[in-house]
């Protein structure tokens, strides 16, 4: 975190702070800070060690392969692209391949960056950087031990239905879903996913 005692982060002053816990994905840090109109507060900020990655993978015939997995938090099955994380020292695009191949056994010719984003930025400094990738030939998943993952494939135009009734929830996939419709549609993606993308949508 950036965060030092003593130190300016906006508007707001940090007196103290104190790591509250950490593993080896997280580390949670409380925060005696001055609020902004000078009063005393507290801030806590949960600090992720590794970048959050995403690909919206695109076969020939304009599907994209699914992952499901029963997601901890919620307590539920969630169907989603694939993803993942990776170091912080690593190029993303090197992760985003590396989730690819490992989740779904697919391995990309053609990569995209299509977005950069904070995803819960009022308590976490966790980002994303997410893909897109076309040009697939199909291998052998190799998923982590503690992933149970089963798999689908769905035309884009239907994947984007799932996101807009909310069937899928999950956040790193509905922004690459929208994102990559809306490149497509601003004439801002190569000539083959914009064919793909566009040509499935009804």
């Amino acid at each position: 975190m950036s965060a030092r005692a003593g130190r300016r982060i906006g508007p707001w002053t940090v007196e103290s702070e104190r790591a509250a816990y950490d593993n080896p994905w997280i580390t949670v840090t409380d925060c005696k800070v001055v609020r902004p109109d000078g009063s005393p507060g507290q801030y806590g900020v949960v600090h992720f060690k590794n970048l959050a990655v995403g690909v919206l993978p695109l076969l020939d015939d304009a599907s994209a392969p699914l992952v499901g997995q029963h997601r901890f938090p919620h307590d539920a099955y969630s169907w989603e692209l694939p993803e993942g994380g990776g170091r912080r020292d690593v190029d993303p695009l090197l992760s985003a391949q590396r989730e690819l191949a490992e989740e779904t056994g697919f391995r990309a010719r053609s990569w995209m960056k299509i977005a950069d984003f904070d995803i819960s930025n009022s308590v976490t400094d966790e980002r994303a950087v997410c893909f897109l990738a076309w040009g697939l030939e199909a291998g052998t998943a190799a998923p982590d031990a503690d992933e149970v993952l089963a798999h689908d494939r769905v035309n884009f135009s239907r994947l984007h239905e799932m996101v807009l009734s909310g069937d899928i929830r999950d956040s790193l996939t509905i922004i690459m879903v929208l994102k990559a419709r809306a490149l497509a549609a601003a004439g801002l993606l190569p000539e083959e996913p914009t064919r793909l993308i566009l040509g499935s949508v009804r």
